[in-house]
């Protein structure tokens, strides 16, 4: 067998075994679940996830996902909370502690202390048999039949098993407490997920930036207005100063390729008639789709029936939007 081939065959093998398992995890989902998720619902207090080697870097990764989807988390380390950080846990709050065995020594010195303290004590598990899930008011099931690791040795399927789970705790969560997008905005607002749920299209227009010509003005002016605001475009208006047409360098490009007489050439022989428009109230995402469907780089923003200003991709660009 060439090597290529016994590389995609062991890939395909390690995807199988963990997509098969996070599958079986859905008969998992019993009353210690649902449970759960109103425990945490109704607290008070925050999540604490703990764990040790790998289950420690998976709980750093659920807690990252619940403080983001709306319920407030904190990572505590297993070995460092039975040597002083145990005090970070408050009265309200609930501990969740990871572990594919639920027999680690370091678990089996932490329980106690837990339930001493009145704790309320979630197991994420592979082994519901464990002193873990003995001792726990809830167990969260996520047992698997072998690791995808040839030797049954290193965490893989069970690691991918915790984490899935995490995240379908997180979501319950998310739709129990009635999170909204505007919420999720508001937990990640230097992101480009966030501002494309906030940010809008008034945000990114310049008031010194507003390219117009009227519809009976020379070639000469329009070429002195596209340069001189450097958006690569202007609007063109009417007597009532209403939006007629757009010209782009591009049209400009196009119009001195043809054998015109430049000299006696308005606005309105150049302009494309009916441009795309778009409410300067909208969401700058909203501005985006509009482009990448038209094949464009820029939209006239209106304020009702007045040109507020272009919002250009460059603009997009530099929000990181795009």
């Amino acid at each position: 067998m060439n090597l290529a081939k016994n590389i995609k065959n062991t890939a395909t093998r390690v995807l199988q075994n963990e997509s098969n398992a996070i599958l079986k995890l859905i008969e998992y989902l019993d009353g210690d679940f649902e449970a759960c998720v109103e425990r945490i619902k109704n607290s008070k207090g925050r999540v604490v996830i703990t764990g040790v080697g790998k289950s420690a870097i998976i709980a750093n990764k659920i807690v990252a996902t619940l403080n983001s989807t709306g319920t407030p988390s904190i990572f505590m380390h297993a070995a460092d909370a039975i040597h002083g950080d145990l005090g970070m846990i408050q009265d309200d709050d609930i501990v969740i502690c990871i572990s594919k065995s639920g027999n680690t020594p370091e678990i089996k010195v932490l329980v106690p202390l837990l339930k001493k303290s009145g704790s309320v004590l979630v197991a994420l598990v592979s082994n519901t048999q464990s002193y873990l899930a003995e001792q726990a008011d809830y167990v969260l099931n996520a047992t698997i039949d072998e690791e995808a690791c040839p030797h049954n040795l290193a965490p893989t399927t069970s690691t991918t098993a915790h984490l899935a789970m995490g995240d379908a705790l997180a979501v319950c969560l998310l739709e129990a407490k009635g999170f909204t997008s505007d919420d999720f905005a508001k937990y990640h607002p230097g992101g480009s997920l966030g501002k494309q749920l906030y940010l809008k299209v008034s945000d990114l227009l310049s008031k010194e930036q507003l390219p117009k010509v009227h519809q009976s003005s020379g070639l000469a002016e329009v070429i002195v207005e596209i340069s001189g605001k450097r958006l690569g475009a202007t609007a063109v208006v009417n007597d009532q100063d209403e939006l007629v047409g757009i010209i782009t360098d591009g049209d400009l490009r196009r119009m001195l390729e043809k054998s015109l007489d430049i000299q006696k050439l308005t606005a309105s022989d150049i302009m494309t008639v009916n441009p795309k428009t778009i409410s300067k109230d909208e969401f700058a995402i909203r501005a985006l789709n509009m482009m990448k469907n038209h094949n464009i780089t820029q939209l006239v923003a209106m304020d009702e029936t007045k040109i507020a200003g272009f919002v250009h991709i460059h603009e997009l660009m530099k929000e990181g939007i795009v």
